[in-house]
């Protein structure tokens, strides 16, 4: 069987984010890296770098997160995967969902490389439905 790597740094990022850490180290890998750069774009993540451990890459993420006066704390975004290698979910560009009314960021896989569902209607094309960030 093989691993899902999408799968695997969503999981990462949103326990991460449930335990209040503040930094998440992820495999590097040419879709992560492409995940990676559209969270950073998108405001849900603050930083990232590249670092290399004993002839691996990996990715340090450092997460945002919000204080509330009420609660002391407050999860920033939440991640779900949709299409998964045992059920894969395409949609064309004009059934693209829209999440929390456009509040939301899908994450689609084109065949012009991954982007978000803003990106791919304004281009026209549709694909894989990877995950939805709200």
């Amino acid at each position: 069987m093989g691993r899902d790597t999408i799968a695997e740094i969503i999981t990462s990022i949103r326990n991460a984010d449930m335990d209040r850490k503040r930094v998440v180290r992820i495999a590097s890998t040419n879709i992560t890296e492409n995940i990676v750069r559209i969270l950073l774009r998108e405001g849900f993540i603050e930083n990232v770098r590249k670092h290399r451990e004993k002839n691996k890459n990996f990715f340090v993420l450092t997460l945002r997160h919000r204080r509330n006066r009420k609660r002391p704390y407050r999860n920033i975004f939440n991640l779900k995967r949709i299409s998964r290698p045992g059920l894969r979910i395409y949609s064309n560009y004009q059934r693209i969902p829209k999440i929390l009314g456009g509040m939301g960021v899908v994450i689609l896989s084109t065949s012009r490389g991954i982007m978000t569902d803003r990106e791919a209607r304004l281009e026209g094309i549709g694909g894989e439905i990877l995950c939805y960030i709200w």
